[in-house]
């Protein structure tokens, strides 16, 4: 049985996910299994016409579980200033750091603050037509019948109506070589007109290297197109991590040494500190 209280929550992400797009039509085309109606009915509160099935398919694409409070690193803050740049200035980058330094954390907060921002997570089983097609889903185009190159026009389109736009691709580094080489292409088509940022681990960079020493198709019209350089991040501290506790509600002086030291010996990764926080949390709450 799903609460009032969490519907009200629900519906609060889904007002919020709404305001990012130019339409309720698109707002849905970007969330999988929820239609217009359904949409209208939840913002116009008519709760007893959604089923539970439907709450819960809603609150798996829009609600961030738990009360984890995101604290402002210096990684953070850098990722914010670049995506202030791809936004206003159109910039195209490459943004490169250690898994766990918080990116994906911030782009999905910029995102949430700003319009006309859409987060892409790549994989390694994307071939052209999946990651056109999910684009198009994220940003609320409507692609089902369309081939490659017409929803790729569709795209196009819809984002130089905007303001502004940015497209973020996050775990870049997972796409092969022919989806890469095609985005070339998107970029081709959306040059000065809207901001990009592609995420990954430091590992592009060697592969990159070495697509461009042997002249694979595609890699040196890639690394001109972010620049021919990868962004670098700072590293999360220790005094990140101890703030990133307190910010949370851990205040004991000897669980955060512990949360601290713990995280020390995994490069500070924030999925570990997260996990290690939940768990003093738990531990004092049991003993007290």
């Amino acid at each position: 049985m799903i609460t009032d209280e969490k519907k009200s929550r629900i519906q609060h992400q889904l007002d919020a996910h709404c305001a990012r797009y130019s339409s309720q039509n698109k707002a849905a085309n970007a969330l999988k299994g929820v239609s217009v109606a359904v949409i209208s009915d939840i913002r116009n509160g008519k709760w007893d016409r959604i089923s539970d099935d439907m709450w819960r398919r809603l609150e798996s694409q829009l609600v961030a579980s738990g009360e984890w409070k995101v604290y402002q690193t210096n990684a953070y803050n850098q990722m914010s200033c670049y995506l202030d740049s791809c936004k206003n200035d159109g910039l195209v980058m490459w943004v490169v750091a250690p898994a766990g330094t918080g990116k994906s954390t911030a782009a999905m907060d910029f995102r949430n603050k700003n319009r006309n921002v859409f987060i892409l997570t790549c994989s390694e089983d994307m071939n052209k037509t999946s990651f056109i097609k999910e684009l198009a889903a994220v940003i609320g185009v409507k692609a089902d019948c369309l081939t490659v190159r017409e929803t790729l026009a569709a795209i196009v389109k819809e984002l130089v109506k905007m303001d502004r736009p940015v497209l973020i691709f996050d775990e870049a580094d997972k796409l092969t070589d022919r989806v890469l080489y095609f985005y070339v292409s998107l970029y081709n088509a959306l040059e000065d007109k809207c901001g990009m940022m592609l995420l990954s681990t430091h590992s592009i960079k060697r592969r990159m290297e070495m697509g461009i020493l042997r002249q694979k198709k595609g890699y040196d019209e890639l690394e001109s197109r972010i620049g021919r350089q990868f962004v670098p991040l700072r590293a999360v501290t220790s005094s990140e991590v101890a703030e990133i506790c307190r910010v949370n509600g851990l205040n004991a002086q000897e669980a955060i040494t512990k949360v601290t030291k713990e995280a020390s010996e995994v490069n500070n990764d924030l999925r570990r500190v997260k996990r290690s926080v939940y768990k003093e949390l738990q531990q004092l709450t049991l003993f007290n």
